[in-house]
Formats: structure tokens, C-alpha cells, sequence
């Protein structure tokens, strides 16, 4: 492996292809066009959109572990080829009219490159920065939120001017550029790799770092309950966060009586403070312990899912939601960095993927409670009730994993190691 490396480039490495598959969450722009053309219902359109998703989370469950094996370069690159093309795809499946198609080739390939281009960076980053973990991934899933910001008015203004199809090419050939040019450069560091400022032991200038809890495999991980336990808290934040999202313009219209145009502005600005979310709470994280910051994120959303039902004043509404966008961004960028604490960088990939099936389930469960429960009492306020009660028990799973992981250290003394400042 090449000792020469610049990390901060295997960041930039990371962003590159976190950018491209991020794109996926500027799906919504296609969904009209492409029913007003073709003539698909609204909701056979966006059910690609809920299969790519589906397909993230089983794909990086399922190739996690060959992510892990074949490395971050060969996983990136079967990824860029796997999502340009289903974007690609996708495209030739508009301009044929072929809804079965469309789903394959945009739910299951495209998210399938999803899932695998998700995963290969994270673990990576982890490796390179264990001085400053919640900073390197959030600065990798920063990029997957801004995608969506870039993607959006780009994806938008093509459709205008040269159509659906031809708009699926052109971005699907721009990923794939994109990725493979990330695919590169990025590598894992060396064994034992540390930054030359921690290598450089200086007489009576150490300080104490905590060891990762364990260096597990992915199958010895699930067989633990602090997995369990984190994937519950992952699946709830994001279900929260996900029914949010699902729901925001109509939502803000009702309860606040915002316009269209004022609601749609609300919904770009959700996704600001999203992917700042993303680098702010991750950071946050390398100075403060992990189970603290989700703490804090459940403590947030608690507070916020009982305030919103009786909440008329604009700007106060609006304060909320930005506050739960920051933790649901947060809690994707900490996550890699948690499980590395934990479980170790052993296969992290792998466990990062089997994680992230909380997020295929939780694109499905959090749309479908929320617009069940509006459609049976014309009111969003029972679905506040339903979100706060679970997001009660996600702040008790993480009491759980804090006192897990308390208990754990104990029985090893907790050992630690020294190193440079």
C-alpha cells in the first residue's frame, strides 16, 4: 500500500463518490416529468426511488464483508458502474416506456451501486483518521446530503431543456466519472498506519486515548447486544428524520399555513441544515462520547415531536424542523465512527452495512405510518404522538449501550495506550 498517501485527499476522494449516489435523494424532481410524459402514476414512479433505497441498505449488508476483502478501490469501482448505470439505465427505460424496466434498472441496480458505493469510502475513512473519526466521515456523508442540493437545480433545468432520458444520461456519465476518478485515488493505510503527529512521541507530552471497545468481525458483532441495541436507536432516528421529510410541505401548509412557494423554500433550507448537521454533529463527536451525541440527538427530537402539534408561529415551526434535520443528518456521519469505537475497524464495512438495513427499513416504515395515520384522522398530530413514544425507547436503547459499553470497559480495566499530541 502507498505510505505517501495525503488523507485529506482520500477525503476529497470519498466526497467525489459520495456526491454522485447522493444525487439519489434529488429523485423527486423527476417524478412529475416523468408521469406527465409517459403517463406512470406518481406512485409507480416513486417506488423506484423506495426500492434504491431498499436496495442500499440489503446490498450493504449483503456485500459489506466483500467490501472489506477486495478492498475500498475495486468496491468503488464496481459501484460507479453499478449506479451510472441504473441512472443510464434508467433513462433508456423512460424513452421506451418501460415501467418494469425503470424499477429494475433505477430500484434494484442502481441501488444496489447505492449500498456498495455508500459503505466503501466510510470504512476507509475511519482507518485514516482515528485521531479525528466523526470529522472523516462527515465530511464523506456531508457529500452524500450534497448531492441531492447539487443534483437538484442541475437535474431540473436539463429536464426542461433536453428531456428525462437525455438527463438520466448526461448525470449517469458524470457519476461515473466522478466515482471512478474517487475510486483512484482511494486506498486503505498501511498496517498500524498512525498520523506523523501522533507517531512523533515526544518525553512528557502524552496523553491518553481510549482503544476501540473490541476488534470484531461482522458475525461475532451481530451476536452482541450493543449491535442490537445501536441498531434500533439508527433505525428510529432515521424513521423520525425519513417521516419528516416525507411529509414536509404538506405539512408546514397545514399546521402553519405556509404557501406553496414558502414551503417549498422551507424544504431547500431542510436540506442545508441536513448536511450541516452531517460535519457539525460528527465533529462534535471526536471531543464528546458517542452515546452522548445520540443523547443529545433523541433528547432534541423528543422535544421537538411534542412541541410541533401545538406550534403556530412560523418561524418557531421552522426552528424545529431545521433542529431534527441537524440530528438526522448527525446520526448518519457519527454512525461509522461509533461502530468503530465499539466493534473496531476489523470489518467495519461489513457491520456499517449490516447497520444500514435500519435505514431500508425505516425509508419504508416512517412515509408509510405518517401518511396512514393522516389519511385515517386528517391530522398530522396522532403521528407526533407515535414518533415521540418511539423516540422515548431510542433514548432508553441508548442508556442501554452507554451502560453496555461502560460495563465492558470495567471487565477490561479500561486499557488505553499512548500516544503523541
Amino acid at each position: 500500500m502507498n505510505t505517501n498517501k495525503n488523507r485529506w485527499f482520500i477525503a476529497l476522494s470519498a466526497i467525489a463518490i459520495h456526491i454522485s449516489i447522493g444525487s439519489t435523494y434529488a429523485y423527486s424532481v423527476y417524478t412529475k416529468p416523468i408521469a406527465e410524459s409517459i403517463g406512470w402514476k406518481a406512485t409507480e414512479v416513486t417506488l423506484a426511488f423506495t426500492l434504491a433505497i431498499v436496495f442500499l441498505g440489503l446490498s450493504a449488508a449483503t456485500f459489506g464483508r466483500m467490501v472489506e476483502r477486495i478492498g475500498p478501490r475495486k468496491s468503488a469501482m464496481i459501484a460507479a458502474v453499478l449506479f451510472s448505470s441504473g441512472q443510464v439505465g434508467a433513462g433508456f427505460a423512460v424513452s421506451t416506456e418501460s415501467l418494469l424496466l425503470f424499477l429494475i434498472l433505477y430500484g434494484v441496480v442502481g441501488g444496489i451501486g447505492l449500498g456498495i458505493g455508500y459503505i466503501s469510502p466510510v470504512s476507509t475513512l475511519v482507518k485514516w483518521f482515528p485521531d479525528r473519526r466523526g470529522l472523516a466521515t462527515g465530511m464523506a456523508v456531508f457529500g452524500f446530503g450534497a448531492g441531492a442540493l447539487i443534483t437538484s437545480p442541475v437535474a431540473a433545468r436539463l429536464i426542461e431543456s433536453v428531456g428525462v432520458s437525455t438527463t438520466f444520461y448526461i448525470l449517469g456519465t458524470i457519476y461515473f466519472i466522478l466515482m471512478i476518478c474517487g475510486a483512484m485515488y482511494i486506498t486503505r493505510p498501511p498496517q498500524g498506519w498512525v498520523p506523523k503527529l501522533q507517531a512523533k512521541v515526544k518525553e512528557g507530552n502524552t496523553k491518553k486515548l481510549k482503544e476501540d471497545l473490541d476488534q470484531l468481525t461482522a458475525n461475532e458483532a451481530i451476536k452482541t447486544k450493543r449491535f442490537w441495541l445501536l441498531w434500533g436507536m439508527v433505525f428510529i432516528n432515521i424513521s423520525s428524520g425519513i417521516m419528516i421529510i416525507s411529509v414536509a410541505s404538506p405539512l408546514s401548509q397545514e399546521m402553519v399555513g405556509l404557501n406553496v412557494a414558502a414551503a417549498a423554500s422551507m424544504v431547500g433550507l431542510m436540506g442545508i441544515f441536513n448536511g450541516g448537521g452531517r460535519i457539525g454533529w460528527s465533529s462534535a463527536s471526536d471531543y464528546i462520547q458517542r452515546p452522548t451525541v445520540f443523547l443529545i440527538f433523541f433528547s432534541i427530537q423528543i422535544f421537538a415531536f411534542l412541541t410541533l402539534p401545538h406550534v403556530t408561529n412560523v418561524i418557531l415551526f421552522q426552528i424545529l424542523i431545521f433542529s431534527i434535520m441537524t440530528v438526522y443528518g448527525g446520526g448518519f456521519a457519527t454512525l461509522p465512527a461509533f461502530i468503530g469505537d465499539i466493534f473496531g475497524t476489523k470489518e467495519l464495512g461489513a457491520i456499517h452495512g449490516y447497520i444500514l438495513t435500519g435505514w431500508s427499513l425505516a425509508g419504508v416504515v416512517g412515509p408509510i405510518v405518517v401518511s396512514s395515520i393522516h389519511d385515517a384522522t386528517g391530522t398530522y398530530t396522532p403521528a407526533f404522538l407515535v414518533f415521540t413514544i418511539l423516540l422515548v425507547v431510542a433514548l432508553f436503547l441508548t442508556v442501554l449501550i452507554r451502560y453496555d459499553i461502560k460495563k465492558i470497559k470495567e471487565e477490561k480495566k479500561d486499557p488505553v495506550y499512548k500516544i503523541a499530541n
